[in-house]
C-alpha cells in the first residue's frame, strides 16, 4: 500500500493523474460479450442454454430455469431465523427511505392561462441482475427490487447465477420480502441479452438494474436502448478522509471491508498526518490476515490501496473530487464542515461511527452506487430510476394567439413548414 505525499506544488498534477485513470473495456472481452449478446438476440433460447451450459453448468435447462415455489419454501425453511429478522429489519428501512424520496406529479398555470405539468408513471417491467460467484448477495436483491416496487413497477424479474441446482436460500427469501415476481437461475451476459430481447423462458423488460462482472457490465452497455441499464458498475472503491482523530485501526478496517469483496477493489486513504498514515497500513497489514477473504482483500490493497498524506484536509477534499468515490467517508472531526466542498461522490458517510457496511445493508439508500468516477454525473440507485414523468400541456386560447406567432416564426426558420401550418390552421379557422 503506497503513501504519497502531496502538497500544494503537485496537488493539481495528481489530481489529473486521477481523473485521467479510469480503466477502458478491453476490447477483446467487448469482441466475446458483443458475441453472446447478438447470438442470444438472434437465437433465444437455444443460444442462452448453450452459454448457461459453458458457463453456469448443464444443470440449468429450460425445464428448470425458473425457481419454482417448492424451491422458494425450501429456502424459506433453510435460513437461519436470525438472519431472516435482519433481512425484513434491513428491507423496512429501505422501503421507509425510498418512499421518502417518492416525487409527486404536479401543474401549475403560466400568465397566459397555459396548464403545464408533469405525470409520474412507474417502468413497468423491471429485470435484476444479482451476482454469484465469489459471494452470496441477498442485500443487492434487497436494495435494487424494494426501490422498484415502491415506484409501482409491475413485474420484476431477477436473473442470479448459482454453481449448484439451487439458488442460494438468503438470495431467494430477500426476493420473496423485496416483492419480487420470478426468480431464474442464470447469470453472465447471456442473461442480461435475455432480459434486453426476451426469449421464451426468460421476459423482455423495460430496464436492467444490479451489478455484475465485466461481462454483465459490458453486456448492459451494448443492450441500452433496446431497454434501459441502470449504470456500468466498476470495480468498488473507498476514499477516507481523516484527520488522526478516527483510531487507526478503524480506518484500516474500513479499507479492508472494501479490499475483501475483490481483486479489483479500491482502497484509498487520504490523511493529514504522515505517521497516522503508518499507522493505519501497519493496522491493514495485520488485520489482513484475520480475514477470511485474505488473498482477495490482499490483491487488492497491493495493487490498487494507495495513502496520500496532504498538507491540509482541503486538498483531501480536491484529491476526493478528482476520485469521486463511491463511498467517501470523513473521518474527521467536524464532517458536516467538509460537505460544502464535497462535489463529486456515490455515498457520503459522516463521522467516524459511520462506517461504510451500514451502506452496504441496513442504513436506508440503496448500495448500488457510481463507481469509476461516474459519481461526477451520476446518482445512487433509488426511486427515481424506475420511474417516468412524462409532461403535460393543455394551451388556453389566449395562451395559443400569444405564442402561435413565436411557433411559426421558430418553425419556418428550421424548415419545418408542416409545424407552422398546423398553428396557421387553426386561426385561420378560428
Amino acid at each position: 500500500m503506497k503513501i504519497i505525499r502531496i502538497n500544494s506544488k503537485n496537488l493539481e498534477r495528481r489530481s489529473r493523474e486521477i481523473e485521467k485513470s479510469a480503466s477502458h473495456f478491453d476490447p477483446e472481452l467487448v469482441s466475446q460479450t458483443e458475441k453472446i449478446v447478438e447470438d442470444v438476440r438472434k437465437q433465444g433460447d437455444s443460444a442462452l442454454f448453450r452459454y448457461a451450459k459453458k458457463f453456469d453448468g448443464p444443470h440449468v435447462t429450460a425445464k428448470n430455469v425458473k425457481v419454482t415455489d417448492r424451491e422458494f419454501e425450501e429456502a424459506r425453511a433453510a435460513v437461519a431465523p436470525v438472519i431472516a429478522r435482519d433481512l425484513k429489519k434491513a428491507a423496512s428501512r429501505i422501503r421507509s427511505y425510498q418512499k421518502k424520496k417518492l416525487p409527486r406529479a404536479g401543474t401549475y398555470k403560466d400568465a397566459l392561462g397555459n396548464e403545464l405539468g408533469w405525470l409520474i408513471r412507474p417502468i413497468e417491467k423491471v429485470g435484476v441482475y444479482v451476482p454469484g460467484g465469489k459471494a452470496s448477495y441477498p442485500s443487492t436483491v434487497l436494495m435494487t427490487a424494494i426501490p422498484a416496487r415502491v415506484a409501482g413497477a409491475i413485474e420484476i424479474s431477477v436473473v442470479t447465477p448459482c454453481s449448484g441446482e439451487r439458488v442460494n436460500p438468503e438470495i431467494l427469501l430477500a426476493c420473496e420480502i423485496a416483492g419480487v415476481s420470478d426468480v431464474y437461475k442464470i447469470g453472465g451476459a447471456q442473461a442480461i441479452a435475455a432480459m434486453a430481447f426476451g426469449t421464451r423462458s426468460i421476459p423482455k423488460v423495460d430496464k436492467i438494474v444490479g451489478p455484475g462482472n465485466i461481462y454483465v457490465t459490458i453486456a448492459k452497455k451494448l443492450v441500452y436502448g433496446f431497454c434501459d441499464i441502470d449504470m456500468l458498475a466498476g470495480p468498488t472503491e473507498v476514499l477516507i478522509i481523516a484527520d488522526g482523530s478516527c483510531p487507526p485501526g478503524w480506518v484500516a478496517a474500513d479499507l479492508l471491508a472494501q479490499a475483501e469483496h475483490d481483486e479489483m477493489s479500491i482502497p484509498i486513504l487520504a490523511t493529514t498526518s504522515y505517521d497516522y498514515a503508518k499507522e493505519v497500513k501497519k493496522e491493514v497489514l495485520s488485520q489482513l490476515k484475520e480475514l477470511d477473504r485474505e488473498e482477495i482483500a490482499g490483491a487488492a490493497v497491493s495493487n490498487n490501496g494507495r495513502i496520500y498524506v496532504t498538507e491540509n484536509t482541503e486538498q483531501a477534499v480536491v484529491l476526493s473530487n478528482a476520485v469521486a468515490p463511491e463511498h467517501l467517508e470523513l473521518c474527521v472531526r467536524s464532517p458536516k464542515s467538509l460537505l460544502k466542498g464535497i462535489k463529486h461522490a456515490g455515498a457520503v458517510f459522516l463521522g467516524s461511527l459511520s462506517t461504510e457496511p451500514f451502506g452496504d445493508y441496513v442504513s436506508g439508500p440503496s448500495h448500488v452506487l457510481p463507481t469509476g468516477g461516474a459519481a461526477r454525473f451520476s446518482s445512487p440507485l433509488s426511486v427515481y430510476d424506475f420511474l417516468r414523468m412524462p409532461s403535460t400541456i393543455s394551451m388556453s386560447k389566449k395562451g395559443f394567439l400569444s405564442l402561435g406567432a413565436t411557433v411559426m416564426n421558430l418553425a419556418h426558420a428550421e424548415g419545418l413548414s408542416g409545424h407552422a401550418f398546423s398553428v396557421k390552421r387553426r386561426i385561420e379557422d378560428s
